[in-house]
């Protein structure tokens, strides 16, 4: 059995050789045509190349979102795109339309072609009728049960892929039109406006039954299923797929380091303690957006899956900067200011290749050599003394106690 994959969102090349360098077997880009997430910054071909050129060094993969529902006009162009991506090394298209699957499989046979989650599959039925299409892999619906999810997988002819970690949708996703309604952007064209996490008043009749300061939303509290993986990998799930083309740098490295962690050390050891779940689950809240459930995995969501507040309430900001370079001579570290941190403050570094080394911030300068004891300005540069080697790439966070 080949060991499973970890796939991970990207939104731009940056976010793209984060995810890689932070362990990612395989990253999910989308152009910029024929994709949903429209508002992400997307890759054009140069980028898209880039990026399969900086994959292949770290024996990865990058998969394209073509998964837009498509109109008579989402046509034009769309051959002599898939044959590019097929020549510049892409591994796989991720599609939701049988038109766009039929016509990637006759002009770009080599690319792989993965049934979007947007298809709602939830049944075996239905993946045996996609596979007579061609297609190569099926991304299962995120309303499946982990006991669904073992008897399709079972039963499948062709790997599965199920999501392990972000955003819900509170319909069956990619069937909302809450946002075409409100907003005339539709969601299944990539503009989805998110409007079941806006705020909304409630009444019977004439009578409102909100309260003013806690209105009312149809949000689902996050994805995160750190204490399912091990169930998915005995269950021979292939692809672990993480949500969140337009999630920043430092979420894409916080979430895919510690799934990568989890993963490794299920496979290294055979099982997994409760107390190592705990740690991880500790780890992932360092980047949370909004509050966490286990989703449909364990079966039809409570209200304690719902997010009741406001997003991102209860969710602490933690990072506070970015390596830029290391000074083994001095040891200094070359940091850019992302977030408000203080002298004397007690921060955490991780990496690639280094996990969670605290230290206490006793020594910073800016660029002119002066002392620096309040760093609030975002994206200047500073320079902070540290106990222990660090890396460009490596990002810091503050310990919140």
């Amino acid at each position: 059995m080949n060991k499973i994959e970890l796939l991970a969102p990207a939104g731009d090349l940056q976010r793209c050789k984060t995810a890689i360098r932070y362990g990612a077997d395989a990253v999910f880009i989308g152009g910029k045509k024929f994709s949903l997430r429209s508002r992400a910054s997307n890759f054009d071909i140069d980028a898209i190349k880039e990026a399969v050129a900086f994959a292949n060094e770290y024996q990865a993969a990058i998969h394209v979102t073509v998964n837009i529902i498509p109109h008579n006009e989402d046509f034009d162009g769309l051959k002599e795109y898939l044959k590019t991506l097929e020549e510049i090394g892409v591994t796989a298209v991720i599609i939701a339309s049988p038109t766009y699957i039929k016509l990637c499989k006759e002009v770009a046979p080599k690319l792989e072609v993965h049934l979007s989650t947007q298809m709602n599959t939830l049944n075996s039925a239905a993946i045996e009728e996609y596979i007579a299409w061609g297609v190569d892999r099926i991304v299962l619906a995120r309303e499946c049960s982990m006991e669904m999810i073992k008897d399709i997988t079972a039963k499948s002819k062709k790997p599965i892929e199920a999501f392990i970690h972000g955003g819900m949708c509170s319909n069956f996703s990619g069937r909302c039109t809450l946002s075409n309604v409100m907003t005339l952007r539709d969601a299944n064209r990539g503009g989805c406006a998110q409007s079941c996490r806006w705020k909304y008043h409630l009444y019977q009749e004439d009578v409102e039954l909100s309260d003013e300061e806690v209105l009312f939303s149809m949000s689902s509290k996050d994805l995160q299923a750190s204490y399912f993986i091990k169930d998915m990998i005995d269950a021979n799930v292939a692809s672990l797929k993480i949500e969140g083309r337009m999630k920043s740098n430092y979420y894409i490295a916080t979430v895919v380091k510690t799934y990568r962690k989890l993963i490794d050390e299920i496979y290294r050891e055979k099982d997994i303690s409760q107390e190592r779940l705990d740690y991880y689950q500790n780890e992932f809240s360092k980047a949370e957006n909004r509050l966490t459930c286990t989703g449909f995995l364990g079966g039809i969501p409570d209200e304690h899956a719902h997010l009741y507040d406001v997003n991102g309430s209860g969710v602490t900001h933690e990072f506070i900067g970015y390596i830029l370079d290391y000074d083994a001579d001095s040891q200094r570290a070359k940091v850019e200011v992302r977030n408000y941190f203080l002298l004397n403050d007690t921060l955490e570094v991780f990496g690639p290749s280094i996990d969670n080394q605290r230290f206490v911030a006793s020594d910073i300068i800016d660029e002119e050599g002066q002392i620096v004891e309040v760093c609030n300005r975002p994206m200047s540069i500073v320079y902070i003394n540290t106990p222990f080697p660090v890396a460009q790439h490596d990002m810091i966070r503050r310990v919140i106690k």
